[in-house]
């Protein structure tokens, strides 16, 4: 017995000092890389997920050939989110334009370890009814359908991320940051090409029971202010799977701010993480839609 319990000992030190002799190692690699280098490295490993580094504001984001393109979208995706660990307060526009029902959605919220937002721009084959809405599968614009898009992000008073680009997907994820939905606030403008399409999507805006002061029109470039509390009822099963998901993901928020201590910044975090768990680095980049993916190839 009593040489069990020195080989359960001997285990136990090779693991403390194999941990400390890896953690060690993983903490010379990533301070002896530049930043050009350091930037390199983490492309070239989130790139196959769909995402790049936004060194400027140090986030993750989206590129515009994210294999996500090929999974378009469906309501179905937001209703499945929080057994996904994503709680988010989101809206969707439907509207039409040039014979095609136009979806531009928004969302800002928790996604696993990521506090973030997005602007998502899709459509239809054809026109579709009301009733055809809630289970419809709606593709990303093709490049000359997409528009330029921007947001800032913020939780409460304080600025987290703010982006602008031409595309039909934009996001801003900021890791290791815990925030409920309610916390975050989204400062949007979408230019479209010409005014008619601008007053569809408006007509449509407004008819979602948004507060017309916060909504701005200039020209064909439309502003909105979205944030506070949502207003979207939910059943008592989703109110709790909700609750339960935020209570993972505030756990898992601390164990990587835990284990990524050592450094301050994303890329360094990651990169750390990247060389000190690698299975972990993987899980924790898991794409935003994986759940999305999954059940477009069902339909």
């Amino acid at each position: 017995m009593y040489f069990s319990i020195g080989i359960l000992i001997f285990l136990i030190l090779i693991i403390i000092v194999s941990g400390t002799c890896r953690r060690r190692h993983a903490i010379k690699k990533v301070c002896s890389m530049d930043p050009v280098e350091k930037c390199r490295l983490l492309s070239s490993l989130i790139e196959p997920f769909g995402y790049c580094y936004n060194e400027k504001e140090d986030i993750i984001s989206s590129r515009n050939d994210a294999w996500q393109r090929e999974a378009g979208y469906t309501p179905l995706y937001d209703r499945a989110a929080p057994y996904f660990n994503m709680v988010f307060d989101y809206l969707p526009v439907y509207f039409p334009y040039q014979h095609k029902t136009w979806l531009i959605e928004f969302w800002k919220g928790q996604y696993g370890i990521n506090t973030g937002a997005e602007i998502g721009v899709y459509y239809s084959d054809r026109l579709l009814t009301e009733e055809e809405l809630p289970t419809a599968l709606f593709a990303a614009v093709e490049d000359k359908d997409m528009l330029p898009v921007s947001f800032t992000l913020m939780k409460e008073n304080c600025p987290l991320a703010s982006l602008s680009k031409v595309t039909w997907w934009l996001t801003a994820f900021k890791m290791g940051l815990f925030s409920k939905p309610s916390q975050l606030y989204m400062n949007c403008s979408i230019h479209f090409p010409d005014c008619e399409m601008m007053q569809s999507f408006l007509d449509s805006l407004l008819q979602t029971g948004i507060l017309k002061e916060c909504v701005r029109v200039c020209c064909t470039t439309v502003h909105i202010q979205l944030g506070g509390p949502q207003h979207r009822k939910y059943g008592c099963f989703t109110r709790l799977v909700r609750k339960w998901a935020q209570f993972w993901n505030r756990i898992f928020c601390k164990i990587y701010l835990f284990l990524t201590r050592y450094f301050c910044s994303t890329i360094d975090r990651l990169l750390y993480l990247y060389y000190l768990l690698p299975f972990a680095f993987r899980r924790m980049l898991r794409p935003r839609r994986y759940c999305k993916c999954k059940a477009a190839r069902r339909h």
